[in-house]
This record gives C-alpha cells, sequence and structure tokens, in this order.
C-alpha cells in the first residue's frame, strides 16, 4: 500500500514545491518536478508531514481570513498553525482510509496544475519518469506518478473531490505549492480552479500569502 503521506512529503520536501512544473513551454518540460527554481517548504512545514503541510498552510489561512487579518498583517512563516486532527483539515491520525484519500486528492492537484501548459509528448514523458525515479520513491509511489501523468486533466473529478469548503481550500494550497506562476495557462488554471472551488476571493489571498511566505522562509 502507498503512504501517500509520505510521497506528498517527498514531493514538498525535493524541490518540487513552488517548481514542480516551472519552466514549461508548451507542455512539460524536462525541468518537471526538479526545477532549478523550485524551493522547498520551510522546515516547520516539512516537519509536520505532506498532508499535515498542505492543511496546516490551508488552516492557517482559514483562520486569518476568518479573523479579519487578511489585511492588516503579513503573513510569516512563523504563523503556521497545525490543524487539529478529526477536524474537515485533517483526518484522524488513526484513519489510514482518510488520509490516504486526502494525500491522493492533493497529488492529483499537484499534477494536474503542472499539466496546465499542455500535453505530453514522448520526450517529455520520458525526461519526466527519470525525474520521478530520481525523487528515491518506492516502486509503488512511482508507478502512482506515472499513471497520474499519463492522465488527461480533469478538474471536474479534483473539483468534485472538494466535499468541504476546507478540503476545497486544501486542493488550491497544493495546487500553488506545485508551481511557481510565471504562465498565462498557469494563472488561468488557478484562477479557474479557485473559482468552481468556490473560494472567497479574501482567502485566496490569504493562502497565496501563507505559501509565498513558506517558499520564501525556505530560499
Amino acid at each position: 500500500m502507498i503512504d501517500m503521506n509520505k510521497l506528498l512529503g517527498q514531493l514538498l520536501g525535493s524541490g518540487a514545491a513552488g517548481g514542480f512544473a516551472g519552466g514549461l513551454a508548451g507542455g512539460l518540460a524536462s525541468s518537471m518536478l526538479t526545477s532549478k527554481k523550485g524551493r522547498k517548504l520551510g522546515t516547520k512545514a516539512l516537519k509536520l508531514g505532506g498532508v499535515a503541510a498542505v492543511g496546516a498552510l490551508a488552516y492557517t489561512a482559514f483562520q486569518r481570513y476568518n479573523q479579519g487579518a487578511t489585511s492588516t498583517l503579513p503573513a510569516t512563516a512563523a504563523d503556521l498553525t497545525l490543524a487539529p486532527p478529526g477536524t474537515a483539515f485533517m483526518p484522524k491520525e488513526n484513519d489510514d482510509a482518510a488520509n490516504e484519500a486526502l494525500g491522493l486528492t492533493l497529488v492529483r492537484a499537484m499534477i494536474a496544475v503542472a499539466r496546465a501548459d499542455g500535453r505530453l509528448d514522448t520526450e517529455e514523458s520520458q525526461s519526466i519518469f527519470q525525474k520521478i525515479q530520481s525523487l528515491g520513491l518506492d516502486s509503488e509511489s512511482q508507478a502512482l506518478l506515472v499513471e497520474e501523468m499519463g492522465h488527461p486533466v480533469d478538474m471536474d473529478a479534483i473539483v468534485n473531490s472538494a466535499t468541504s469548503p476546507e478540503i476545497a481550500a486544501e486542493i488550491y494550497t497544493a495546487s500553488l505549492l506545485a508551481v511557481d506562476i510565471d504562465t498565462a495557462a498557469e494563472k488561468g488554471y488557478l484562477a479557474m480552479l479557485a473559482a468552481r472551488l468556490r473560494l472567497p476571493s479574501e482567502l485566496v489571498v490569504e493562502i497565496e500569502r501563507q505559501v509565498a511566505a513558506q517558499k520564501s522562509f525556505a530560499q
């Protein structure tokens, strides 16, 4: 059985965060997953684990949004607060099925935004496979990533997996972590995703601030 929390953590900690699909032009380029622009998450976030790190970012953004702090206080890496287990943000620790399902949803969200720039050709697919191999994942995790990369982007499926506003926020958070937003396709995809997830614009801004603060901390 694939440990989705570990897989997500490895993606976030490998330099994939912030550069999962950096430097794309006309489709996924060879910089996929290990772009030179890639930046790891801050140490505090990574120590939480993959699913928990994404959950903490979304949870912290939600807290600040609900408190009306988004326009008055700058976001910093130190703001990060662990999402309480057993809430809509984070399944209970012993609920393996729920944790695996959430982890897979977040990985798929990352892959989808990485695919926003176009289709894969044979050369790009081979390059991505080599990058996946370089992450040091187990064979099952490698196979899962390769399989997911081969699927067409299905925003409907991603949006439908957001069974609560909290998970919607986590999906958007994971998507932001997957790219340095530097193409029109990425910007358009993320704007459409936020709209379809029905995230308030102020919350979207706060999620973006939290992710930016963590990436900046890790530089």
